[in-house]
């Protein structure tokens, strides 16, 4: 085998190194769900926590505060779950017409169906900014996604 050949060999085995990579760290970044469900219809994060429905009859709901939602400020993030039991939760916060990097703040459970923890919400060169806080709900038996909105900053 020839230099060239040898190089090109391992230029191709670092390529599909950093596919394989990026195929197992994917679910980190990109959070898959087996079921998606729709909040409460016109509840409004701005002013109280929100809510879903889940499958069997319990109940996600989600509160961030201080109320209005503050950019670049410290946000208490709670979820709480009534009727049902989770692994884990998290909470994906992402800008619904802008990418503002990952930020998914680790929520720690309490024992008691609450999972709670603490977020910023980065600035937004334009001052407002809509975004989307997608609660994780990981039970036994699946991964359960409900997307919330809510628009922070000056309109």
């Amino acid at each position: 085998m020839n230099n060239k050949t040898l190089v090109d060999l391992i230029g191709l085995l670092l390529i599909a190194l950093i596919v394989v990579i990026g195929y197992k760290l994917s679910p980190l970044l990109l959070p898959k769900a087996d079921l998606t469900l729709q909040p409460e219809a016109g509840c409004d994060l701005q002013r109280q926590s929100c809510g879903a429905v889940l499958p069997g009859g319990g109940r996600v709901e989600l509160s961030i505060t201080p109320r209005p939602i503050p950019m670049v400020k410290p946000l208490k993030v709670e979820v709480s779950l009534l009727g049902a039991r989770a692994n884990r939760v998290d909470v994906d916060f992402a800008g619904t017409e802008m990418n503002m990097g990952l930020n998914r703040p680790a929520l720690q459970a309490d024992g008691n169906g609450r999972f709670a923890g603490e977020a910023t919400l980065p600035v937004c060169i334009t001052g407002a900014m809509a975004w989307q806080a997608t609660v994780l709900v990981e039970t036994e038996k699946e991964r359960i996604a409900i997307p919330f909105r809510f628009a922070s900053g000056h309109g």
